[in-house]
């Protein structure tokens, strides 16, 4: 971050923070010669000069959950404190990611199976998340010795590994009927992929999870699923070539939650895909329609105090608060 309060997260995006001045929490705004912004205005759809609505899986996803985190969050730009959770969650996928960069297949193919377990045990730190990455390791060496019984070893390492894309795609005004938009937009959407595997001549994206796997986690995971599904489907050829990557068909996506030793591969959902044009929709027209009730919070105290960064500020937290009904 520099002085300004800026962090550059690419060469066509840079991430401002809100400030507070007089009481007053001043948002920050779209710079001239931004692409893509969350500060977006839909009366800018018709300037090739202003930037387009920005999506992330993140942002979407942060929307769903709760529109006003969403405005605290990615209009406001207030900061978050790091909790725990988050750490952990980016010290193991970047440990996750180190693996697949520093492994060696033709060494690890002369190994038995004790060996294999000491030698990608070596290619993780030793931290507070041993635990946890001992579970991958296992994982992984059952992984290697099924390639190599499979004779299929040149896919044991993803062919994209911790991958940035970015595309543009049209949202139509009837893409969503219960919030119907006033015309056509482009947006942005952005996003990093964990793993993409290929499987035969087919592409299969694959999210980590830090936190165990509950069953209540399917239609959030596969609506995750289904935008980084999208955003490769819509990415140019230029694109793929630029990041090392076949150009294939996505057919399958899956996701592993490492902690309770869950792996799933399945069929993409075009149901899914669906509701996630669906609910981009949404978060479009509530940028048309840029009035408090569109930012609304609703609250519930098991999921919002335990998980949100802005309890103290958010009107409907507060007056569950001094109405007595948290408890």
């Amino acid at each position: 971050m520099n002085e300004k309060g800026e962090i550059k997260m690419s060469k066509d995006y840079i991430r401002r923070y809100g400030h507070e001045e007089n009481g007053e929490w001043i948002r920050p705004i779209a710079q001239e010669g931004e692409k893509y912004t969350y500060h977006w205005n839909p009366e800018w759809a018709n300037d090739p000069t202003k930037p387009i609505l920005k999506i992330s899986k993140s942002s979407l996803g942060c929307f769903k959950w709760c529109n006003k985190q969403y405005e605290f969050q990615y209009l406001d730009r207030r900061q978050q404190e790091q909790t725990l959770p988050m750490l952990k969650g980016t010290t193991v996928h970047d440990s996750h990611e180190n693996f697949y960069e520093t492994v060696d297949i033709k060494k690890a193919e002369k190994m038995d199976t004790s060996q294999l377990m000491n030698y990608f045990s070596s290619l993780f730190p030793i931290d507070d998340y041993v635990d946890l990455t001992q579970k991958m390791v296992t994982h992984e060496v059952g992984r290697f010795i099924e390639a190599k019984k499979e004779n299929t070893l040149e896919n044991f390492i993803p062919v994209g590994n911790e991958v940035m894309f970015d595309t543009d795609i049209v949202i139509l005004p009837d893409t969503n009927k219960n919030y119907p938009l006033t015309r056509p937009y482009v947006v942005h959407l952005q996003g990093v992929i964990d793993r993409i595997f290929r499987e035969g001549d087919t592409l299969i994206p694959l999210e980590l999870k830090t936190g165990p796997w509950k069953d209540t986690n399917l239609s959030g995971i596969r609506r995750e699923m289904a935008f980084y599904t999208l955003l490769l489907e819509n990415v140019s050829a230029q694109e793929y070539e630029e990041k090392g990557l076949p150009n294939l068909p996505i057919t399958h996506w899956g996701w592993y939650y490492p902690a309770t030793n869950h792996l799933t591969i399945e069929e993409k959902k075009k149901s899914t895909i669906t509701a996630l044009f669906k609910s981009i929709a949404q978060l479009i027209h509530a940028y048309e329609n840029n009035l408090p009730d569109n930012f609304k919070a609703t609250f519930f105290h098991k999921k919002c105090i335990p998980h949100c960064s802005y309890n103290h500020i958010c009107p409907a937290a507060i007056n569950n608060e001094t109405e007595g009904e948290w408890f």
